[in-house]
């Protein structure tokens, strides 16, 4: 059975964390990561970039020069795609790019991108993660004496403001909690520290 190593908020060694082979001990499936995380993306995109064509831009309501007799290739308006300031021919319109994958690929995903962070020793569990107050430094010293030196995502059971917002300001670091997890997240940091209470959570929602 997969183990992790226990901290506590001072960021010092408390013992040993006995994980979930059902969550933390599964098969990698690559093609599944790969397929979720190419969800996750393509549902980030905005989508909103815009172009006008010719009957959107404003003008070219007269005819430039006559039809016949100028040598000139005929026209019929100056908003045309060829003119300067003409309308843009096939640009991009505003569309949406997200779209569904099935709830059993989902949950086989992040089951992989927990074992494959537990294989490679980089989940560490948090005691008792939660703050009184915001504080930056206190997330930054107890990151230091865990030897985290990379990205690191640190989620939490449910969301705690004073943690968020005492992480968000350290580079590579972000929180997170339990609610809100994505495979796109846990296999974009190099750490995943996560609270002791939230690993039953994620248990409940997955194993």
């Amino acid at each position: 059975m997969p183990t992790a190593v226990l901290y506590n908020m001072q960021g010092s060694k408390v013992g040993e964390f006995e994980l979930s082979a059902a969550l933390f001990g599964a098969e990698v499936n690559k093609s599944v990561l790969h397929e979720t995380v190419v969800n996750y993306l393509a549902n980030q995109r905005q989508g909103t970039q815009s172009t006008k064509t010719r009957t959107e831009v404003s003008g070219g309501g007269a005819k430039p020069f006559r039809q016949k007799g100028t040598g000139r290739a005929r026209q019929g308006s100056t908003r045309a795609p060829q003119w300067i300031k003409g309308g843009v021919a096939l640009g991009p319109k505003p569309r949406d790019y997200s779209y569904s994958i099935n709830k059993k690929v989902k949950k086989l995903a992040m089951i992989s991108a927990l074992s494959a962070k537990a294989a490679e020793d980089c989940v560490l569990v948090i005691e008792d993660l939660k703050m009184d107050e915001i504080k930056t430094k206190k997330i930054a010293d107890m990151l230091k004496a865990m030897g985290v030196d990379s990205k690191a995502l640190i989620v939490t059971n449910e969301m705690e403001k004073n943690v968020y917002l005492s992480a968000r300001n350290i580079e590579g670091v972000k929180a997170s909690y339990v609610g809100m997890l994505n495979v796109y997240d846990v296999l974009n940091h190099d750490k995943f520290i996560v609270a002791k209470d939230a690993i039953a959570k994620l248990e409940e929602v997955y194993a």
